[in-house]
């Protein structure tokens, strides 16, 4: 496990960071969110040994991060970091060596991350030939490509269309199944929500939240619920129920709030009465959805650091 314990990091009046902690987990995906200048680079550049911190510590399964450990965890920092005249496979080689592979591992290393990140014909190309996504999909692999402890990703999805982005998104999924920690940064919250595990709020360099991302929206969820009712029942009733605040139909994606298989109804309510409704709906006929709304990550995000 990877654990961040009471950093604290200024730049000469600015407070980059106080005193923060979080744990990356084996085997799970992290995210790691917040603003512009909120404090997350600066935070892995900590744990990676770029920077020092002022105060507190890091540490990966239990001991202080020192150099040798350094070496053992792959890191993706937001900037390019390649060699832009040297070509793809060459230079995946090349870093897999300096981590101590031998040539037939590092060989063996980057034609597989070549080949998973759809990089395969790119192999020879310098990196200054690449289109900017597949520059970024090299800079991934060089990340990944000497087997690390741990990973550390700034903004992996930068740049990346929606193919893309599945393509990155698998690869970083089969790593963590592996058992490798995973933290990664990045602005695009639903992509965070689809393959997060854990999630980091970061916030004028305080951390705002952490824990499961699941868990997270469930706090967050309010006590919005969403009804399919019978096709050709009236649903006015529920926002004259008692405990009702407010009740709306709401459309589908043909535009009309009544479908072949029933209507759908939003509406806010005390677990209580929404369970009386629920209770009421099911004497119209069968309930085939009945479900507290989770709020979309972006929500979640604005309610924390607001």
């Amino acid at each position: 496990m990877l654990e961040v314990s009471n950093v604290s990091r200024a730049f000469g009046s600015l407070q980059a960071l106080t005193d923060v902690s979080f744990e990356v987990r084996p085997g799970r995906l992290t995210g790691f969110v917040g603003g512009n200048g909120a404090g997350k680079t600066t935070a892995m550049r900590i744990i990676m040994g770029v920077l020092s911190a002022d105060s507190g510590q890091v540490f990966y399964d239990g001991q202080p991060i020192g150099r040798q450990i350094d070496a053992t965890f792959g890191y993706m920092p937001e900037e390019r970091g390649l060699y832009p005249k040297m070509p793809v496979r060459e230079q995946l080689i090349f870093f897999a060596q300096l981590h101590g592979l031998d040539q037939t591992k590092a060989g063996r290393n980057a034609d597989r991350l070549l080949e998973q990140l759809g990089l395969t014909e790119r192999a020879k190309d310098a990196v200054e030939k690449l289109s900017l996504g597949n520059q970024q999909r090299a800079q991934i692999a060089a990340a990944l490509v000497h087997d690390p402890a741990a990973l550390i990703l700034d903004e992996p999805f930068s740049g990346l269309d929606p193919l893309a982005v599945d393509t990155v998104m698998t690869v970083m999924k089969e790593f963590a199944a592996s058992g490798t920690p995973i933290l990664f940064s990045s602005h695009q919250l639903d992509v965070v929500e689809r393959i997060t595990d854990d999630l980091i709020v970061i916030a004028g360099g305080q951390i705002k939240a952490a824990g499961a991302t699941a868990a997270l929206q469930s706090q967050h969820a309010g006590s919005r619920y969403r009804l399919g009712l019978p096709a050709g029942h009236s649903w006015e009733w529920v926002s004259q129920w008692d405990g009702i605040t407010e009740a709306r139909q709401v459309e589908d994606g043909a535009g009309s709030g009544e479908t072949a298989s029933g209507i759908t109804v939003l509406f806010d309510a005390t677990p209580d009465a929404a369970q009386a409704v629920l209770r009421q709906a099911l004497t119209l006929g069968p309930v085939e959805v009945f479900e507290r709304v989770i709020p979309p990550l972006s929500q979640v995000f604005r309610e924390v650091v607001a």
